[in-house]
């Protein structure tokens, strides 16, 4: 039995569109129209059936189509059967719906119906409206912020240009906020915005936006809901509002972790047809301190001093992250601590397990049981755990870099990102560990974040999948951020860490970086909270997802017959 058998028809009508009679047939999930190319045959000498359809959900907005809408680059020729063809049949409505081209992006498509009568018309719009309105999950009213300063200072722009025309069409008002110094959007989240007026929030920047949104967003949460964040086993309260992302950044990570393209307009369809991906987020504590959260990246060592140094090229722009990795790499330095952490179940995966985190990801839909959420608060009270004991792990050593995912961290210069098989909703974060090599082995490492080769696949590399984890470093931390800004001392000595490659061994420690920003203390306690957002997005798409979905014939013997009423011949 086909989808359209399944569901009684809303409408079905016979049309025209681009001057070919076809029939048009509505249901609750999709619209689809048939026309038979009766002057068109195959070598089996069957008439040629040309069809097409349009998932409902995907459906953007439908309008009354005026003269001089329809698309005006047809030849001078074709321009004047249309309008002969116009006059014959002079009412039309014209239908938005997403259309998906490479790589991942989507645009926005129209098809065009001509009917014989003004009531017929009509009569599609109201429907169809109708079936729009039954779809809850779209946002009416959005929260708008745009960084003007942030990427190449396109932001704004950007949104003027090729966001805020699609939002009107689709009937969504927004609140535009320009902000104005760095922390303007998550200060203005945490008390001032009324957000009872709002479906949802929208950033329109880079990663640096994004995470201010978060903070703000997620405190706003808690302290309406009367939850301390700074203690660090407290379990948050998720957000309601979903988060949009805009891209207008540099790298737009989060973005292209969840979408699959650093596209606006791709971003802002995703929007419009209220798409909704739950995402993990790491709290950071010191003790009893609440430091950040992380969505993205945690890294201490390599990272975590490629951003330190970076901050004092600022006026370079995106070339000072070039020149620090440059400058941090041939420093070659390692240091030395001890991390704990709370492996993941089996049911979670590893790593290295090649399972894709995609569109309706099985792995981040599987729901903790009450026995699983029993056995991990029975573990947690067992603060014992530092020695190994009640699941904990403890790995001391010397390491060049700790890096904990808690996405692929996927962006256009990276296309496997940090961690290729990490998950976006799992509760999880994927913890690597790169300890003390040649400067040459590192290199190799780094090198297989750009190609197809596996980076884990080094004996000084491991990586495990944990739901919890502690880091201490060995030698007593500055914590003053100022003195954040001072390099890292270096002994009189050089210890060798290979026959040909040595490495320089910080007695003090490394700085951590938490998406982009540096952490004022490197002792730290990394909780995941499960899916506590969500975004205007349903994850990266995989190939047979990106066609349009393909359904049976709409327009069969068994599906009921045009109205009499309603058929324009």
């Amino acid at each position: 039995m086909t989808n359209m058998e399944k569901q009684p028809s809303l409408l079905s009508s016979k049309l025209f569109q681009k001057q070919r009679q076809v029939e048009v047939v509505l249901n609750r999930s999709v619209l689809a129209w048939k026309r038979k190319e009766g002057n068109r045959k195959r070598s089996s000498g069957i008439s040629e059936i040309a069809h097409s359809q349009v998932q409902v959900c995907e459906i953007l907005f439908i309008r009354n189509t005026k003269d001089g809408d329809e698309d005006d680059t047809q030849t001078r020729k074709h321009q004047e059967k249309t309008k002969q063809h116009s006059q014959l049949y002079p009412h039309a409505f014209t239908v938005s719906y997403v259309r998906r081209t490479r790589q991942h992006q989507w645009r926005c498509s129209d098809v065009t119906f001509h009917c014989a009568n003004q009531g017929l018309c009509e009569q599609w719009i109201r429907v169809t409206n109708e079936q729009l309105s039954l779809l809850t999950n779209r946002p009416k009213s959005l929260l708008v912020y745009i960084n003007p300063y942030g990427g190449k200072r396109r932001g704004k722009c950007i949104f003027e240009q090729k966001v805020a025309p699609v939002f009107r069409r689709a009937g969504i008002s927004t609140d535009v906020i320009v902000t104005e110094h760095a922390n303007h959007a998550r200060n203005h989240l945490k008390t001032e915005a009324n957000l009872d007026k709002y479906d949802g929030v929208v950033s329109v920047g880079g990663d640096g936006m994004f995470s201010e949104i978060l903070h703000g967003l997620v405190t706003r949460t808690q302290t309406d809901q009367g939850v301390d964040q700074n203690q660090p086993d407290v379990e948050l309260v998720p957000c309601s509002l979903r988060i949009g992302i805009i891209p207008a950044g540099s790298t737009d990570c989060i973005c292209f972790a969840t979408v699959g393209t650093n596209d606006p307009v791709t971003s802002a369809l995703h929007i419009i047809v209220g798409d909704s991906q739950p995402m993990d987020v790491c709290s950071v504590h010191q003790n009893d301190i609440f430091l950040r959260y992380s969505v993205s990246l945690l890294g201490y060592g390599f990272y975590g001093d490629v951003l330190t140094d970076s901050e004092k090229k600022r006026w370079l722009g995106a070339a000072r992250y070039d020149l620090s990795g440059v400058k941090t790499f041939l420093s070659h330095s390692y240091y030395e601590g001890t991390i704990t952490f709370l492996p993941a179940d089996d049911n979670m995966g590893n790593p290295r397990d090649q399972l894709l985190c995609r569109s309706g990801c099985r792995i981040c839909q599987h729901k903790p049981t009450s026995k699983d959420k029993h056995i991990e608060m029975s573990v947690e009270k067992e603060k014992s755990g530092k020695d190994g004991s009640s699941g904990w792990n403890v790995i001391c050593g010397k390491f060049i870099a700790i890096n904990a995912a808690s996405m692929s961290c996927a962006c256009p210069r990276s296309p496997k990102g940090m961690s290729p098989f990490a998950h976006l909703a799992d509760g999880t974060t994927d913890l690597i560990l790169v300890r003390k090599c040649s400067r040459l082995d590192f290199f190799r490492h780094l090198l297989r974040h750009t190609n197809q080769d596996d980076q884990f696949d080094h004996s000084f590399v491991e990586v495990h999948r944990v739901r919890k984890f502690r880091f201490q470093p060995r030698h007593h931390e500055l914590v003053s951020l100022e003195d954040l800004s001072e390099p890292p001392k270096k002994t009189g000595f050089n210890p060798i860490c290979s026959t040909q490659t040595t490495c320089n061994y910080s007695t003090t420690h490394s700085n951590w970086n938490c998406d982009g920003e540096i952490l004022p203390h490197t002792a730290i306690q990394v909780d995941v909270q499960r899916q506590l957002i969500r975004l205007f997005a349903r994850g990266i798409e995989e190939q047979q997802q990106q066609q349009q979905c393909v359904f049976e014939d709409p327009c069969t013997p068994g599906a009921p017959e045009p109205s009499t009423g309603v058929s324009v011949d």
